[in-house]
């Protein structure tokens, strides 16, 4: 991971975690953030560094300053680096884990039936494929 820049790592093949990627590239204008894909080789490295699961994939997760945060830590403080007013839900540190992560594992279950999954992962753009490790 570049100094001044965070890794998104995502599930590749669920289309709500590929529309969050879409929408942090465009909410990012200073490119803060770049991104791999859970199933990558990368993304295996930092699971299995990080003693996480390397097949069910429950979280995207966010690794920043050598420190991996999951869940809503993990979305919030992506929410925190964006253009607009997005990082005002940052506010929603507040609110205990339990609380926060509940609500995101229910939308983390039922990602796949609520928004589908693709064959394979996302392929970059070749204007997109530097933020892409």
């Amino acid at each position: 991971m570049a100094t001044g820049s965070a890794t998104i790592l995502f599930d590749g093949v669920c289309n709500l975690c590929n529309g969050f990627v879409q929408f942090v590239i465009e909410h990012d204008p200073h490119g803060y953030f770049k991104f791999a894909a859970l199933q990558s080789e990368i993304g295996q490295q930092t699971l299995q560094q990080h003693k996480m699961p390397t097949q069910q994939f429950s979280s995207f997760l966010l690794l920043e300053n050598g420190k991996l945060y999951t869940r809503s830590s993990a979305a919030l403080r992506v929410f925190r680096r964006l253009s607009g007013a997005w990082p005002l839900l940052y506010g929603f540190m507040i609110l205990p884990a339990f609380l926060r992560d509940a609500v995101y594992d229910l939308v983390a279950r039922n990602r796949y039936r609520w928004f589908g999954q693709q064959e394979s992962c996302m392929l970059p753009t070749p204007e997109l494929k530097a933020r892409f490790l």
